[in-house]
């Protein structure tokens, strides 16, 4: 692929993965000030998405800076610059769930999450939307079928047949699929304290 990161990897969309360490064309710098008490944007620092399992918003690094005990709020590059500090960012998200009163996207993955009648009432269920909803609430849930959701469902189908396990074994439409979902942490502007 050529620098400007546009163009079609060889073997279909889908073969190369997630292989972006930056969101390549950010609409804006991602600062919140409702959080500027907590996590106050840095002057010059923009907060689009970066690493394994991006981050984004200035909330969001300044949490994950915090527990991985790195100045991510101050130096939000840190994570495009270093594969070490973007996959420890990444593997504390999977594992950390958001508030203390839900799942990691760890746990629902795996199964380790039962859901409760709140829970299912919210058409949340043990599966990969789920999954999709506590890493990325309405900024891909909740919405219908929208692009976002769509592409990470097709990630996911791709990759177990590569892996040999098979799109069958990723359970129905609505394990799969996060679109009809009340959001996690939903926002008023769009974002999501998850991501």
């Amino acid at each position: 692929m050529h620098a400007g990161g546009y163009g079609v990897a060889t073997g279909g969309p889908l073969a190369w993965g997630l292989c972006y360490n930056k969101e390549m064309s950010p609409s804006h710098s991602y600062c919140d000030d409702y959080f500027k008490l907590t996590y106050p944007c840095s002057p010059g620092a923009e907060y689009y998405g970066r690493g394994a399992l991006p981050i984004y918003w200035n909330y969001n690094y300044g949490a994950t800076g915090e527990a991985l005990n790195v100045d991510l709020l101050n130096h939000p590059e840190y994570i495009e610059q270093n594969a070490t500090l973007a996959f420890q960012a990444a593997i504390w998200r999977w594992m950390t769930p958001v508030k203390k009163s839900q799942p990691s996207a760890h746990d629902v993955f795996v199964g380790n999450w039962k859901p409760t009648k709140n829970d299912t009432a919210a058409k949340w269920l043990p599966g990969f939307g789920t999954t999709m909803n506590v890493l990325y609430g309405d900024n891909v849930c909740g919405q219908g079928d929208v692009d976002s959701m769509n592409n990470a469902v097709s990630h996911y189908l791709y990759y177990l047949d590569t892996m040999g396990v098979g799109r069958e074994e990723a359970g129905p439409h609505e394990v799969l699929s996060c679109a009809d979902q009340k959001a996690f942490n939903p926002s008023s502007s769009g974002t999501d304290a998850a991501s």
